[in-house]
């Protein structure tokens, strides 16, 4: 896993001077393009894709980069990119945004994520009801032992607000699915670039708690089982418990494009959707849509 974050800075795929043209341009051409930007959950598994795809396809070059789903969705409207990868749906603002820009965003969806509530496996607190994540990550709870671990200051980590994640789990977590609340992450949450940062941190700091797509999960850190209400069943994250819906933290993944796609750009989107792409999905730790 960490090899494919690496190759987003390593592995240089050829890139085009027009994505709008070249990637609607024929199957057949002596070389195609298509560029491919956005969420930094979805880049690991958009590199394993492009490069499986390329192998099968030699006259087709992919670019894929991350820099997270806003920064993929702006791309799209600015015109600089053939799909954007959101870990989020696209935000009504941005669509009107688009088609101000002559920009029409049709979503896909490319697969399915768990969000883990990871700690360091140091620390004794196992499970955790939805509320009780709201409340640390809010500022209302600050100790490990208001829920039942040792006493120690709680170290809250997030993604940076450019994340698809990052709005996902404010939404989902700090405010329960409620449009009403207002509920804002403590001013003292760590707000870190990467997936990768996170676990790098949780990973040394026995008092962090920190979340992340399943994915990324490394084995040797502790994921909590996570109740929806006080009483009701914890539940791990895994493939399972995504399709049964019996965990709560959990969403789908999305490629945009301006328009219905066309030519290339319809040939490697449903090669996304077909078995032998959807098993990388598995492959690599996220629900396949099929």
């Amino acid at each position: 896993m960490i090899l494919f974050v690496l190759a987003v800075f390593m592995f240089v795929f050829a890139t085009s001077c027009g994505p709008a043209s070249s990637a609607n341009a024929a199957s057949d051409s002596t070389t195609a393009y298509i560029e491919n930007k956005g969420s930094d959950t979805i880049v690991n598994l958009a590199l394993a894709w492009a490069e499986k795809y390329q192998e099968e396809h030699p006259n087709v070059r992919i670019s894929v980069t991350g820099g997270g789903s806003g920064t993929g969705i702006a791309s799209l409207i600015n015109g600089t990119v053939d799909i954007a990868n959101a870990s989020r749906q696209i935000k009504q603002e941005e669509i009107d945004q688009a088609k101000s820009n002559g920009v029409d965003p049709v979503e896909h969806v490319i697969a399915r994520d768990a969000i883990a509530v990871i700690v360091n496996p140091e620390n004794p607190v196992s499970q955790l009801t939805l509320k009780q994540i709201s409340d640390i990550y809010s500022g209302r709870i600050n100790n490990w032992m208001e829920v039942g671990g040792e006493d120690r200051p709680i170290v809250r980590l997030s993604r940076e607000t450019n994340s698809g994640t990052h709005v996902y789990f404010l939404e989902t977590v700090l405010r329960l699915n409620n449009k009403e609340d207002k509920t804002l992450f403590s001013m003292d949450t760590l707000l870190l670039p990467s997936s990768e940062g996170i676990i790098a941190e949780v990973r040394q700091n026995p008092n962090a708690i920190g979340y992340d797509g399943l994915g990324y999960v490394p084995d040797d850190l502790k994921m909590i089982a996570i109740a929806t209400e006080a009483g009701g069943a914890y539940v791990l994250p895994s493939i399972a418990t995504v399709n049964d819906k019996s965990y709560p933290i959990a969403r789908d993944l999305y490629m945009y494009t301006n328009g219905e796609p066309e030519g290339l750009l319809k040939e490697y989107l449903d090669w996304i959707l077909s078995t032998e792409a959807q098993q990388i999905v598995a492959d690599l730790g996220f629900v396949p849509v099929n």
